[in-house]
């Protein structure tokens, strides 16, 4: 993401943010769940611009439940575009994506900035850059259905989001359990299809 002066990037969970506060984080991303406490850490981090989601990690409505919505991937896309704005401000940065276990949300949104910030560049390489950021991503599905539509895909993030699945599960595939432990069977199903 050189166009946005943006030389690191980190993908993490919550548990992982005290090993990061000394790398001169200059911009974070959290997506928390609604009703958990934020984290404190960031009152260690050198000084720093951060913007805080909230919603839970899920791929259908639930009851109770915050559902990642079109707004959401939006907010996500304000923020690419704020560090587009200020790219005259820095000469090199430092961003950071986190929710909770830095797997899914994190993923997803990580996968978002960097489709906005390279527009030209195919829907696999990006997953590929994804994967040695994060070697655990598994991008919530919702999340990137509804970038597909709003950088334009005309669906290529969607069918690369699958061939991602099936390169995660032929990787390891401990990952259709977990997945499918925590709901996201439909996922599994479709990187087993490709």
């Amino acid at each position: 993401m050189k166009d946005i002066a943006i030389s690191m990037l980190t993908i993490c969970g919550i548990d992982e943010l005290p090993t990061h506060r000394s790398n001169a984080v200059s911009h974070v991303l959290s997506m928390i769940d609604p009703d958990r406490d934020d984290p404190d850490v960031f009152t260690f981090y050198s000084p720093h611009e951060r913007t805080l989601l909230r919603f839970h990690d899920v791929i259908d409505d639930k009851p109770d439940m915050v559902a990642p919505t079109p707004e959401t991937v939006e907010e996500i896309l304000r923020f690419g575009e704020g560090l587009k704005s200020t790219v005259d401000q820095r000469s090199t940065g430092h961003l950071l994506v986190h929710c909770h276990m830095g797997v899914s949300r994190s993923t997803a949104a990580m996968l978002i900035l960097m489709a906005q910030a390279q527009p030209d560049l195919d829907e696999d390489s990006l997953f590929n850059r994804l994967r040695s950021i994060r070697s655990i991503a598994w991008p919530n599905s919702r999340m990137i259905g509804y970038a597909d539509d709003l950088l334009k895909r005309d669906g290529r993030l969607v069918a690369a989001l699958h061939r991602h699945y099936r390169a995660q599960l032929d990787r390891d595939p401990t990952f259709d359990e977990w997945m499918r432990s925590l709901g996201r069977g439909r996922e599994v199903d479709q990187g087993w299809a490709v």
